[in-house]
């Protein structure tokens, strides 16, 4: 019995990604309908369908990984332009930074939006070679990224990808927390836990 191959990541710019559409929704669904984040097929959709938008931002980039001719993971971001947005859950990071620091460490900043790999990808390193490759040509190397903190693995992954915690949500296990790139300056002004 062969090994399974190993994936090739290969780096996409702008519309480049949109031939990939459909394999991307399949591995959004295998990747966040578990738990902790128990999404469903409509919201694999809507990502799909905000797909073609978001190429167009500013700086999209996308980091795809295919091994044996199938899609097994992926990132994807863009550049953070200001005003800092008011949709999804940019309030609660602007809250949680403030206005100064939500200007100064995010606006002009590299966003991981997406990080998703197949359940069977899980613990090979592919999600932190996907990490890697999206986040290479962040502008001043300043990158940044939203998660769930009952997403505990998640947290921790970014952590021991060198990622600095930089807002801390209160206690009751809601929320969002904003985390910097290894490369971002501003990580060590980052607040530490009470």
């Amino acid at each position: 019995m062969s090994a399974p191959p190993t994936p090739a990541v290969h780096v996409l710019h702008g519309g480049d990604v949109l031939a990939h559409t459909g394999a991307l929704r399949s591995v959004y669904a295998d990747a966040f309908c578990a738990p902790p984040w128990n999404e469903d097929e409509e919201k694999a959709a809507e990502f799909a369908k905000r797909l073609p938008r978001d190429a167009r931002r500013p700086g999209f980039t996308a980091a795809v990984a295919v091994a044996g001719g199938d899609v097994v993971g992926f990132a994807c971001g863009w550049t953070t332009l200001p005003p800092f947005p008011t949709d999804r859950c940019y309030p609660q990071a602007a809250s949680g930074l403030g206005p100064r620091r939500t200007h100064d460490w995010l606006c002009g900043a590299f966003e991981v939006d997406e990080l998703a790999v197949r359940p069977g990808a899980h613990g090979s390193g592919l999600a932190a070679e996907l990490l890697d490759a999206v986040t290479a040509g962040a502008p001043e190397g300043r990158s940044w990224l939203l998660t769930s903190v009952q997403a505990p693995r998640a947290m921790a992954f970014y952590r021991r990808q060198g990622w600095t915690q930089a807002t801390y949500p209160s206690p009751d296990g809601k929320g969002i927390v904003v985390f910097l790139g290894p490369r971002h300056p501003a990580r060590g002004l980052a607040p530490l836990p009470l």
